[in-house]
């Protein structure tokens, strides 16, 4: 049996996904407008969109009262 691979990360999901996200728009600024610019420019947009679910999902939220 092998044995499992492991990576420690070591920026946090968030960072990573806003990081990728800002790569993507700098990079379909550098093309002209049509079909690449805007699938990159869509995956930008779920970067962010993840990166805003995971900060929401990992977030304490309201607390009952004790």
């Amino acid at each position: 049996m092998q044995k499992r691979r492991r990576f420690r990360q070591v920026q946090s999901l968030e960072e990573r996904l806003a990081a990728e996200a800002k790569r993507l728009r700098a990079d379909a600024e550098s093309l002209p407008f049509g079909l690449e610019r805007e699938a990159l420019l869509r995956k930008a947009r779920q970067a962010e969109t993840g990166s805003h679910m995971s900060e929401w999902l990992t977030s304490p939220g309201p607390r009952t009262p004790e």
